[in-house]
């Protein structure tokens, strides 16, 4: 598979602010506990922000003080999803993609390096915005500091 531009899968800064401004609820697919990892980094980074983090990694019980579930479907329902950020290779992300849709989630985010034409499709066809290749704390802070 050719890995698509970028480009479009970035929305304009505005609209950044936006759907970070309106987001509560951020899961977090491949969230590790381990400090020194990238996922565990952002998570505090946006938990520190006050979004409410939701781990999803089905080898951790607990990360930063949330429980941690397996899948987004294993997510309780009465846990409002608005954003759906991933660590994990591309190749794995349609799945998420396709729950995270069936979970009503506003956002598929893909972190740095990770771009998957089939979860974007599979993202856009149920009505989510797709952001692929981009890291969303990097994201936030450059907003916040353009503000």
């Amino acid at each position: 598979m050719n890995e698509p531009e970028l480009a479009p899968y970035l929305p304009n800064d505005e609209e950044l602010r936006a759907l970070l401004g309106e987001a509560r609820t951020i899961a977090i697919v491949g969230l590790s506990g381990k400090p020194d990892r990238h996922s565990n980094e952002v998570a505090a980074y946006l938990q520190a922000k006050g979004y409410r983090i939701v781990p999803v990694n089905p080898n951790e019980t607990e990360v930063l003080g949330e429980r941690a579930y397996a899948s987004l479907s294993d997510v309780p329902a009465e846990i409002g999803i608005d954003v759906v950020n991933v660590f994990r290779r591309a190749e794995h992300t349609p799945p998420i993609a396709e729950q995270a849709a069936a979970r009503g989630a506003k956002v598929l985010w893909l972190q740095d390096g990770i771009v998957n034409d089939d979860a974007r499709r599979l993202a856009e066809d149920a009505g989510l915005t797709v952001i692929m290749g981009v890291c969303i704390q990097r994201t936030k802070r450059r907003l916040e500091e353009g503000s």
